[in-house]
């Protein structure tokens, strides 16, 4: 428990974190990955540069700061990063030196303002805070080993095929190298990959979503290649996989993790809605639905630039054919001549009420996925719609951001 004392001079520090946060989530990264360089064989150097791992870390301390007396609202944040972190396979040894810089940084950026009695109180805050998050990584760790086929840490993985599945994505199948069996995932969940390309000073670590149902005989994920065309700046890891990862290949990844999950056991009808590559945990709720609960009603709409980068059409197609309960829509943003689909142009509020019955939205669970703009426009979508809170369900490629800002 923490003293009044620290609570008090904790929560005083909730307005300089909202205005100079990024500051000092900022010079924590200097400050630390100077200091640990071997750090950045964990850390996504991408996010870094980008600023997004700043802001994500200044929202979460933000909030740590703002619910310091009573951290156990915050929990399901701390299970939701606690995947991700069990995935990186960061470990209690770790958080001493987060919380080390975290200080350095805080008394960096505030100067005088951080007064010993702040600093202290900081110190005694991150102690409970960094044992909540080791508590339940713990358990993570634990349940990942546990299960059939289950491992803790890095597991050799052979590409036994890879396949181009549009202009731009091309899936992976994985086979345990050791040739054990694979342990279950629920749809939904990710891969995290590690892999040194050449060149490069580090290792690179990234979570690819699986794409198929559970209980294959591979994993198999389908990875976007990020050419820089958009961003200016070309992804290490995708680049590699597509360029140099080739059949019979070793890749070395941690067990399934994330929270982004479809919630099965019910009759609820579900909408599944992805933007480009964020079609890969839907494809794995498909499946699952398909295989496991058909008798639910499952609508699968799907927005992509034109048919070159739309990615596992006519499985997408194939599924649809032999459920009558599910029924999929297409969407184009630029369609190019020869082209089928449902829609040109981009998804909107008007479009999914005069496909999806109003019914449905009263009753379904939503799922969606995509690039941020598509993820801001599907949210104020369905609200627009009245979807209640309760059944709109999102996930984040990368450090996770605020629709609501939209």
């Amino acid at each position: 428990m923490l003293r009044p004392r620290t609570i008090e001079l904790v929560k005083a520090t909730v307005p300089v974190l909202a205005e100079r946060g990024p500051d000092i989530t900022k010079r924590f990264y200097e400050l630390m990955f100077e200091r640990h360089p071997e750090l950045l064989n964990i850390f996504n150097h991408a996010n870094q540069r980008q600023g997004r791992q700043s802001q994500a870390l200044a929202n979460a301390v933000y909030a740590a700061a703002a619910n310091i007396d009573r951290l156990e609202t915050i929990i399901p944040v701390v299970k939701q990063i606690g995947h991700k972190h069990r995935a990186l396979n960061i470990r209690p040894e770790h958080y001493p030196i987060v919380g080390e810089h975290l200080l350095m940084a805080i008394k960096d950026v505030l100067g005088d303002a951080a007064t010993d009695d702040i600093i202290q109180a900081w110190a005694e805050a991150y102690g409970v805070i960094a044992d909540a998050f080791i508590a339940v990584e713990q358990e993570m760790y634990q349940a990942a080993a546990d299960q059939e086929g289950g491992w803790e840490g890095f597991r050799s993985f052979i590409v036994d095929r890879k396949v181009k599945e549009s202009d731009v994505i091309t899936s992976f199948y994985l086979k345990p190298a050791d040739g054990g069996v694979l342990s279950a995932y629920l749809p939904g969940q990710y891969l995290t990959v590690r892999v040194k390309p050449a060149g490069q000073d580090n290792l690179h670590l990234r979570h690819y979503s699986l794409s198929h149902a559970s209980g294959q005989d591979t994993y198999r994920i389908s990875v976007k290649r990020e050419d820089g065309l958009d961003s200016g700046t070309a992804g290490v890891v995708s680049c590699y996989l597509h360029n140099a990862m080739q059949e019979g290949d070793t890749l070395e990844a941690t067990a399934p993790a994330g929270e982004f999950t479809l919630r099965t056991g019910t009759s609820s009808p579900v909408v599944l809605l992805s933007g480009g590559v964020g079609l890969t945990p839907m494809m794995s709720m498909l499946h699952t639905l398909a295989k496991h609960e058909p008798e639910r009603d499952v609508y699968f709409v799907h927005a992509a630039h034109n048919r070159r980068m739309h990615a596992l059409r006519e499985e997408v197609r194939a599924v649809t054919e032999a459920n009558s309960r599910i029924r999929s829509f297409v969407c184009y943003e630029r369609s190019e001549a020869g082209d089928t689909c449902d829609r040109q142009g981009l998804i909107d509020a008007e479009w999914l009420a005069a496909t999806v019955p109003a019914d449905v939205w009263q009753q379904a669970d939503v799922y969606f996925c995509g690039p941020v703009p598509f993820m801001k426009a599907i949210y104020r979508a369905l609200k627009g719609l009245d979807v209640s809170a309760d059944r709109i369900h999102y996930e984040f490629f990368g450090p996770a951001g605020a629709l609501e800002e939209a």
